[in-house]
């Protein structure tokens, strides 16, 4: 019986490395920081997204489905990479 019970302290013990090997994986220890502020985005296969912002203590979620995100817009230049890895910005001429 007393092997069992040390399984058990080994499953405990290895769960625990796992998740904390997950959260240094994903980069995800500002979630327990009071100073941090980040953004999350999800997007599911309906086309529906989900942005998650955190603040310090303060997490709020916003969805917005394709039919709010779309609307008419007006084009207003070109943007272009160049090789060394800036972006320029030309707006057009009317």
């Amino acid at each position: 019986m007393s092997g069992v019970a040390n399984l058990f302290d080994c499953s405990v013990v290895f769960i625990v490395a796992l998740i904390m090997s997950l959260f240094g994986a994903f980069h995800l220890q500002e979630l327990f920081d009071r100073t941090s502020e980040m953004t999350l985005m999800k997007q599911k296969p309906s086309g529906e997204m989900e942005i998650i912002t955190k603040k310090g203590t303060q997490v709020k979620t916003l969805k917005v489905s394709k039919a709010q995100a779309a609307g008419k817009g007006q084009r207003l230049g070109i943007a272009y990479r160049l090789e060394d890895g800036s972006m320029v910005y030309v707006p057009e001429e009317r």
